[in-house]
């Protein structure tokens, strides 16, 4: 499915990111994971299956480290083809009602989770354009499309996703550029246990009860909608956000 491809995943050092670049890499394709973790286990883990992979740090609100690990990808394989925007703020978020946040906060949670998005599509997109077209995946999430209440600053943050998802489609289609993104509920991932803390069994209970399929997804159940829209087989999809939530909202 995507033999030969070059995906660049932020934040593929852990969770659903890994998951996306080890999954990328049996599909066929050459990765690159960025991430301000280290990526070390995740290439470890494609290398002994027989991939090929690049672990790089990457600090997405730092345009110097986002060109810094594009031009390494370039340098190592030549071209990209596929870009998965998933690093994000989400573990270690402190809830609360909208006007109890913390300010510096919310100015993080966009900058990574927004301004993040805008910087490794600025400098990804330029080779895209010169290979002839491309394919970006942004990570939305359910707190968007249904309106996670008492966190205010990440529920913005991945609405915001959405309309640059749109707004971004509209300017590169003519690039043959495709943009899409995906909007997952809570996936049990060390992200989803450091935001919910000693509440996550109760939360998880709760977040399946609203769903039509009632259990709790793990990471394959968001792998394959990814893993299309990177694909050529999504040849004609762009501008979409797709739910993987179960069923919980439905446009």
């Amino acid at each position: 499915m995507l033999d030969d491809k070059v995906v660049v995943v932020t934040g593929g050092g852990r969770g659903l990111g890994q998951a996306y670049a080890i999954e990328a890499a049996r599909l066929g394709a050459k990765v690159v994971a960025g991430d301000v973790l280290d990526c070390s286990e995740t290439v470890r883990r494609i290398e002994k299956a027989g991939g090929t992979a690049l672990g790089l740090e990457l600090d997405v609100t730092r345009m110097s480290t986002v060109n810094a690990m594009t031009e390494s990808a370039i340098d190592a394989f030549g071209r990209i083809d596929v870009l998965v925007n998933n690093a994000a703020l989400y573990g270690g978020l402190t809830g609360g009602r909208f006007d109890m946040l913390d300010e510096d906060e919310w100015d993080r949670t966009m900058n990574v989770n927004v301004k993040g998005i805008w910087n490794c599509c600025k400098a990804v997109v330029p080779h895209m354009k010169t290979a002839g077209g491309g394919s970006i995946v942004n990570v939305a999430s359910l707190a968007a499309t249904y309106g996670l209440p008492f966190a205010l600053h990440y529920t913005t943050s991945k609405a915001a996703v959405i309309g640059l998802t749109r707004g971004l489609a509209r300017e590169l289609g003519r690039n043959e550029i495709r943009v899409n993104a995906i909007a997952p509920t809570a996936v049990l991932t060390e992200g989803t246990s450091e935001f919910f803390g000693d509440k996550t069994d109760g939360a998880m209970e709760t977040i399946k009860q609203d769903q039509s399929l009632k259990r709790n997804p793990t990471p394959d159940d968001m792998i394959g909608t990814v893993m299309w829209l990177a694909s050529d087989a999504s040849g004609f999809v762009t501008g979409q956000t797709i739910a993987i939530d179960g069923g919980t909202v439905m446009s």
